[in-house]
């Protein structure tokens, strides 16, 4: 009898769930992106937000959903924290309305209207309909519309198979002795809180809170506990969202956390204090579905109003938590040149360009060198920091871009043109420098995870292949910042010279292969180290080249290109003759293998050092 009643009461869950699901899904298909740009477009004041997440989640039918989206908006720099307040806010008042859809179910009657409006009658209606829609309308949305009212159906007929299974409870003097422990409002928070945690959803919660009422064995003492601690263990897929997301990102998922905990903070507070002084009357009346959405509904209510004056502090209490290091200030600082009031003083509007394509040229350069440390010394945390740099390169390539084009819609003179060109140009590569970073990393992490190393005569190689590459980045970057030609002039000699170095150690590793000395697997690791260092030097070419490109009145990058490497005057000739001897992969002996080793370990605390 007992398995049979659980596995009833699984079975409603589950198909309440699948319902919910189904029928959020649907909606939001049907409505496309808009309800995705309304919630980062129109929300320039906390009321609006507010009402506009109430909207949004009454329609989606997930609060959790709803800030799931926020967190992503506001982590992709599309949504500011302070806006994002008032949405989460009113995703807390939209969640309720669940409870009172849920109320229809039961209805019921056995004759007139009453069995008209009965949960059966309304579900196989709405089943009927959404079945035609989904199986002989194949047209969009009305295929959609039919998913909609199948989601429709089903929730109710999970409703209903839930409030079968616990029906009996209410002759069960155990089940109801077990319900008078969530009288004690710690107990009833802590059950609210785990219970939602693990179902994920806050109004599944709710319905299953509402189909218990109708055993007569929820009091409003039982309830109203059980109702605060929901709201706080709903804040759990929210929370593992926010996995893997900036500083911003998570800032917006803990708001929906502390929305939610100062509610259940404040009002327990407030309400046990006054009925322990005036002992309300009403704490043992019988709940049953429609007070319990009523509670649900006035809870979140009196929590928003008593904390919306409150949107300014909430924000400094999670940048407060959440703080912000003199990194991310930088950063922030570099998106914030770029005003669009500049605009219409392009000479201005250059400076600040240079200023914050500068910064993004350091962020890339800085992201390379944690992934060549990455390769002597792996961690996690280390791994993870240069995935997180890699987007905000991405992000800036895109701010970045969207004002150069914004800027080159204005009337510039040729010089400023041609100022704008060479930034649209270099910040490309720039990007793709960072994705370079990332690559290195992921080799790095194949290595560690597989426990593969590389042979000495490979690990000397690389360690004088590596020197030669950051010597070519810090000739890049540095030109470029300082705008020097003399260092520009430098890169294609040694450029030229790492796509040698990469084409001999390739041969080398082959033959090692053939040798035995090395396997195909760190074969193939090697070969993605030799690839992507390649394609650095060709972007450290790319930059240099639209460096020296603004100081000649007629220049082409290609002719430029093939010109240097095929007349090689002298200046070219000498220098690329200079790093040939700086960086000469012939100096290995094995019998020198504890010299190399100890070279290698003071190289590789250097790097680590530089990479913080």
């Amino acid at each position: 009898m007992g398995i049979t009643m659980v596995l009833s009461l699984l079975s409603g869950v589950a198909l309440f769930l699948y319902g919910m699901s189904l029928m959020g899904d649907s909606l939001k298909k049907v409505a496309g992106n808009k309800l995705e740009l309304i919630l980062y477009r129109l929300t320039n004041t906390p009321l609006k937000g507010l009402l506009l997440g109430t909207v949004v989640t009454a329609i989606i039918q997930s609060s959790s959903a709803t800030t799931v989206m926020v967190v992503g908006f506001v982590n992709s720099g599309m949504m500011k924290v302070a806006q994002a307040i008032g949405i989460i806010m009113g995703a807390n008042i939209g969640t309720s309305i669940t409870g009172w859809i849920l109320c229809l179910s039961y209805i019921d009657g056995s004759s007139g209207i009453a069995q008209l409006l009965s949960t059966a009658t309304i579900s196989a209606i709405v089943a009927i309909i959404g079945i035609i829609f989904r199986t002989f309308i194949k047209k969009k949305p009305y295929s959609d519309i039919g998913d909609i009212m199948l989601g429709f159906a089903i929730l109710m007929i999970g409703m209903q198979t839930m409030s079968g299974a616990v029906s009996p409870l209410k002759e069960n003097p155990h089940f109801v002795r077990l319900l008078t422990m969530f009288t004690n409002p710690f107990m009833g928070i802590l059950v609210g809180i785990v219970f939602t945690a693990v179902l994920q959803s806050a109004s599944a919660s709710v319905g299953i809170l509402q189909a218990l009422s109708i055993t007569g064995s929820i009091t409003f003492a039982a309830a109203l506990p059980i109702t605060m601690g929901i709201g706080v263990g709903a804040a759990c897929p929210v929370l593992l969202s926010s996995i893997g997301t900036n500083k911003n990102g998570k800032r917006t998922a803990l708001i929906y956390l502390l929305n939610d905990l100062f509610g259940m903070i404040f009002w327990s507070i407030v309400f046990y204090s006054a009925n322990a002084i005036v002992h309300f009357p009403f704490m043992g009346e019988i709940m049953s579905p429609f007070r319990v959405a009523l509670l649900n509904t006035v809870f979140r209510l009196l929590t928003i109003l008593v904390l919306a004056p409150f949107i300014g502090k909430i924000e400094k209490l999670v940048f407060f938590l959440i703080k912000d290091t003199d990194e991310d200030n930088e950063e922030q600082a570099d998106f914030d040149l770029l005003e669009e009031r500049f605009l219409n003083y392009p000479p201005l509007a250059i400076t600040q360009s240079q200023l914050a394509v500068n910064g993004m040229a350091k962020k890339a350069y800085k992201n390379i060198r944690r992934a060549l440390a990455l390769l002597k010394d792996f961690s996690d945390n280390k791994f993870n920091k240069i995935q997180e740099k890699e987007n905000l390169i991405d992000k800036y390539e895109d701010k970045l871009g969207t004002y150069l084009m914004q800027l080159n819609m204005h009337d510039l003179t040729p010089e400023q043109s041609k100022q704008t060109a060479k930034f649209l140009h270099t910040i490309s590569d720039f990007e793709r420098l960072g994705d370079h970073a990332v690559n290195i990393s992921r080799v790095a992490q194949e290595l560690h995870e597989k426990s593969r190393i590389f042979s000495d005569a490979a690990k000397y190689e690389l360690h004088v292949l590596e020197s030669a590459l950051k010597e070519l980045l810090d000739l890049t970057i540095n030109s470029f910042v300082d705008e020097d030609l003399v260092n520009a002039a430098k890169v294609e000699p040694l450029r030229e010279l790492i796509g040698i170095l990469c084409n001999d150690l390739k041969m080398r590793h082959i033959k090692r292969l053939r040798n035995g000395q090395c396997d195909l697997n760190t074969g193939f690791a090697f070969n993605d180290l030799l690839t992507n260092y390649d394609r650095i030097a060709a972007h450290c070419s790319n930059i240099a080249v639209a460096i020296l490109e603004l100081d000649s009145s007629n220049f082409d990058m290609h002719e430029y290109t093939k010109s240097v490497r095929k007349l090689k005057d002298n200046n070219y000739v000498s220098t690329f003759d200079y790093y040939e001897q700086k960086y000469n992969i012939n100096g290995y002996q094995p019998e020198a293998e504890q010299d190399t080793n100890t070279a290698a370990k003071a190289t590789t605390a250097d790097t680590a050092q530089e990479a913080k």
